[in-house]
């Protein structure tokens, strides 16, 4: 299972059509219709279902902290699955002005992408996930991807 943790408008979504698509089921709140009830029970049923089936899963959703993250986590545990997350270093000044050339439905209110900010925090081995990755563009349309490093300076809360 990989675990997409970080702001809104981070590049996540763009991190699985390049990276994580041709080997992950995508489950992810966005899909779900805005006025949706039950999302969280809705996710937790999908990703049950493709971990059932031996698939694995990537969550995109801007998973902030361990409140979002340890069901996914449990999940994974039950059905033997090895569980990473992926970590967008927050950039909020990046995020803001990414997520302003949206439209419609994509677009999230800055209010949203800044209450996200204010409960983000680094996931860590210690969280139950076997490995951390840090993802960043790479300044040519992609991704730099490496293990994270308590020494790093994001692994702050940025």
């Amino acid at each position: 299972m990989a675990v997409l943790v970080g702001l809104q408008a981070s590049g996540k979504s763009t991190f699985y059509e390049q990276r994580l698509r041709e080997r992950c089921t995508l489950v992810s709140k966005d899909r779900f219709p805005r006025g949706a009830r039950g999302k969280q029970a809705r996710q937790m049923r999908l990703i049950e279902e493709a971990l059932a089936g031996g698939r694995s899963v990537a969550v995109d959703n801007t998973n902030p902290s361990p409140e979002e993250w340890d069901p996914l986590v449990a999940a994974a545990r039950a059905y033997g699955a090895v569980v990473v997350a992926y970590w967008f270093p927050p950039d909020l000044t990046g995020s803001l002005r990414r997520n302003a050339a949206r439209a419609g439905r994509d677009r999230v209110p800055d209010i949203g992408v800044r209450a996200t900010r204010k409960r983000l925090r680094r996931p860590t081995r210690e969280d139950g996930f076997d490995a951390v990755l840090d993802v960043r563009f790479d300044g040519r349309g992609g991704f730099d991807v490496r293990p994270a490093s308590a020494a790093d300076g994001s692994a702050a809360q940025g």
